[in-house]
């Protein structure tokens, strides 16, 4: 497995959930790691992204302000910090990577070439 997603769950609106994404492997190399949702019926969307060796991240404007992505360099895993949730927010989430020798962030699901295996987010109103 070369991206294990976890940290899902159920939780009420305006609650929090803390999704980690740990790479081993190949992935252990990407810079740019992001995370993305698909609701049923729906594609898949970006989240936010971090490009690790300089920390800049990028965030998708239904969850600026609300979610936090960041980067344990040490632990090769990546978190995304989920506050205020919304009912709207109820997907399954996946983290993925970018090949290692990109450093720029990207907003495509075509741009990532690694996927975890996606983890549930439920927010009831």
């Amino acid at each position: 497995v070369q991206l294990q997603a976890s940290g899902g769950g159920l939780v009420q609106a305006g609650g929090s959930l803390r999704l980690s994404c740990a790479a081993s492997g190949r992935t252990s190399r990407s810079n740019v790691m992001g995370w993305f949702r698909q609701a049923p019926g729906k594609e898949r969307e970006f989240v936010a992204a971090i490009a690790r060796s300089g920390g800049s991240t990028s965030y998708a404007d239904s969850v600026k302000g609300r979610f936090a992505i960041s980067g344990d360099n040490a632990e090769n895993t990546v978190y995304l910090q989920m506050d205020s949730l919304k009912p709207e927010d109820t997907a399954v989430y996946y983290c993925a990577a970018r090949p290692a020798a990109v450093t720029v962030i990207g907003y495509s699901p075509r741009q990532y070439n690694s996927w975890g295996q996606g983890t549930q987010v439920t927010v009831s109103s």
